[in-house]
């Protein structure tokens, strides 16, 4: 078993020689003896495996993600990539991007680390009062916000979507859903600090099997609000707004269970609310600039083509599927044990964590980023292609999904490697790497909007998002941090080897995609499911040929 690492004062940083760390743990342990208090440490679970943590994440997230796909196709369905869809992917976008800017981005970065500090080096009362503090704080700061965007959403339209400026129905229809879906920014945002409570608890679980719950509301809303709307597309944003209340209140019973339910009460002054508003300033860019980048390729889109938003929506949400199945997955469970590994000094450990996150990415990612570009066509027909979907927008999504398929495993690196930052504190290393990112990204939409259109959106993107890994990568390996550890030869040689047999497999016994559009649901999913079986066992067999085993990815929290 491994040997505990002793804790050091709260406020020192450095890595300490053997005498350093002794007399810092002896008087640590002296000062906890003469308050009588006890470490919130002390209540928090034994340490896990995190390939045990990231498989529990991946399946709850997997089950989200094919409610989700289900979701699409319902909407899909209902409103096709027509102009009342347009409108609703933007309405929905915009607070869903301030979301993942400031509660799963800017917030969530800032402030697990933060709350993981305090759970390993302070007493329980002060972990209270700091979920009292931040709870109340964030309410005060998302009611404002949400107020005022209520207030300006024709503003927000034409910021958003400016090119929706030429059809006044939709702009009107777009500022109308606007106003009933911001507020889930507000409710969702308190969701995501319940669900890192949560998840520094390692409660994985119950914060990455609650967006099912969006999932099922806008289904729900589709199939049973929208036959009363003279508009349909208003249910959806009914159903955002009820999506939004349920997920909140989901979670408040297992934090009860914990006994960590906050009373809200704003305080500014607080050091940890300093100290976590402090780190969330530059972390606004740091780790969303992907989805500042898919919003920028929404604005350019709304200049285009009807449809053209539709297309990059649907084809995104093929993307988002093993994005989030081990992408998100491992970037959730790595952040709290790294700030707990960086909390205790725990160097040797942090590097092998951030080698084991690189590694699993690849393991998955590679060979979903490879499937995804050739099954593209099939994927949208099989998901997407009834209703009002027509022939014209599984062709354009297809587009824009392969640019994206290409840019996949970037975004994957950029949700592993990000934490390496925003563990140790450091949100302004990201920040200035995302500011290049996002100078980068507008330069390739510009340079590739003309010949590509959407499609050139996506790519841009794409291109963006190798650079902002790339960057984050060198600066984890300047920082010494990141160090690659013995056998990345061998295994990446296998990595290619697998999606080559797997990638020529798919191509030789997929049938040309026009003959997808003869077939009907099950004959679709019959093949479908078909090739995907079979491709998985392929490059699994070649894994196992090549001497890979699970108990290679088992790695400590």
């Amino acid at each position: 078993m491994r040997k505990p690492q002793d804790e050091s004062p709260a406020g020192e940083k450095e890595v300490r020689g053997e005498d350093g760390k002794a007399e810092a743990a002896a008087q640590s342990a002296s000062q906890a003896s003469a308050q009588g208090e006890t470490r919130s440490g002390d209540s928090l679970p034994v340490r896990g495996g995190l390939l045990r943590s990231g498989l529990i994440v991946s399946v709850m997230t997997m089950l989200s993600r094919v409610l989700g796909l289900a979701r699409d196709v319902t909407i899909a369905s209902l409103l096709g990539a027509g102009s009342g869809a347009d409108a609703f992917f933007v309405a929905f976008k915009i607070p869903n991007f301030m979301r993942r800017l400031f509660a799963e981005g800017a917030f969530n970065q800032a402030f697990i680390p933060v709350l993981s500090e305090y759970a390993t080096r302070r007493t329980r009362e002060e972990v209270r009062e700091l979920l009292d503090a931040v709870s109340g704080s964030l309410g005060v700061i998302l009611a404002l916000i949400t107020a005022l965007a209520m207030l300006c959403t024709p503003w927000l339209v034409w910021v958003f979507a400016p090119g929706f400026g030429d059809d006044a129905g939709k702009l009107a229809l777009t500022g109308d859903m606007l106003r009933l879906t911001f507020p889930y920014l507000l409710l969702i945002s308190l969701t995501a600090f319940a669900g890192s409570v949560l998840n520094t608890w390692n409660r994985f679980a119950v914060p990455a099997i609650t967006p099912v719950l969006l999932n099922l509301s806008l289904i729900g809303a589709a199939l049973l609000l929208a036959p009363r709307f003279e508009t349909p597309a208003m249910a959806l944003a009914w159903g955002v707004l009820i999506a939004g209340g349920v997920q909140l209140l989901f979670q408040v019973p297992f934090l009860l269970r914990l006994g960590l339910m906050p009373k809200p009460w704003p305080n500014f002054a607080h050091e940890g609310v300093r100290r976590i508003l402090r780190l969330m300033t530059p972390a606004l860019f740091g780790v969303s600039v992907s989805q500042i980048n898919l919003l920028l390729d929404t604005v350019l889109a709304s200049f285009l083509v009807t449809g053209s938003v539709s297309w990059l929506y649907y084809s995104d949400r093929l993307v988002e599927l093993p994005l989030g199945i081990i992408g998100i997955a491992i970037g959730t469970v790595i952040l709290p044990a790294l700030s707990k590994r960086h909390a205790e000094q725990s160097l040797e450990h942090f590097q092998k964590m951030l080698d084991w996150a690189l590694r699993s990415v690849l393991l998955i990612g590679v060979p979903a980023a490879l499937a995804l570009g050739v099954l593209a066509e099939p994927l949208l027909i099989t998901l997407f292609h009834y209703g009002a979907m027509t022939d014209n927008d599984v062709v354009m999504s297809a587009q824009s999904l392969r640019a994206y398929s290409f840019g996949l495993l970037a975004f994957m690196l950029i949700k592993v490697l990000a934490p390496g930052f925003y563990a140790r504190q450091d949100t302004k290393t990201p920040v200035k790497i995302g500011i290049i990112a996002m100078v980068a990204n507008m330069a390739f939409n510009l340079a590739l909007i003309v010949p590509l259109a959407h499609a050139g959106l996506a790519l841009a993107t794409a291109l963006s998002a190798f650079l902002n890994a790339g960057l984050l990568a060198r600066g984890l390996y300047r920082d010494g941090v990141l160090r690659f550890q013995p056998g990345w030869g061998r295994y990446s040689l296998t990595l290619i080897g697998g999606c080559a047999l797997m990638g020529g497999g798919l191509m030789w016994l997929s049938p040309d995609w026009t003959t997808w559009l003869g077939w009907g649901l099950w004959e679709r999913c019959a093949m479908m499911g078909a090739l995907v079986v079979g491709g998985v066992l392929a490059y699994a067999v070649w894994l196992g040929l090549c001497g890979v085993r699970p108990r290679h990815f088992r790695m400590q929290s």
